[in-house]
């Protein structure tokens, strides 16, 4: 991924901005990113992007999520708003109100809130 001779392996793909949030990352704020993120650690605030986000299974989000797809192992606790789908994850938790037009939620894992597809 930060190889200068990989970047020229895929030319013209905008999928290869991926952003790691780690499991001892604390964040308070606002985060806009266009592509795949993957948070493991805290993050309060807002988090935006057109691409995948991926929330690890020790992650807490605290706060408003805008993405394409949003695939939860973690916990997510807020208003989540997802363009393509929703994936909750065994162990997942998300509790709020969420927006998206397909979801799957996975045997284990736990939504609270009210959904509009």
């Amino acid at each position: 991924m930060w190889a200068m001779g990989e970047k020229g392996a895929h030319p013209g793909r905008d999928d290869e901005n991926v952003t790691f949030l780690g499991k001892s990352a604390d964040f308070k704020g606002n985060i806009r990113f266009n592509g795949t993120i993957r948070v493991d650690g805290r993050l309060e605030g807002e988090i935006h992007t057109s691409g995948v986000l991926i929330v690890g299974e020790h992650a807490v989000i605290t706060g408003v999520v805008s993405a394409g797809t949003v695939m939860t192992s973690g916990k997510i606790n807020g208003t989540v708003t997802a363009s393509e789908q929703i994936q909750i994850l065994k162990p997942g938790i998300l509790i709020g109100d969420i927006r998206t037009p397909a979801i799957s939620i996975e045997n284990g894992s736990h939504f609270h809130g009210m959904c509009d597809m």
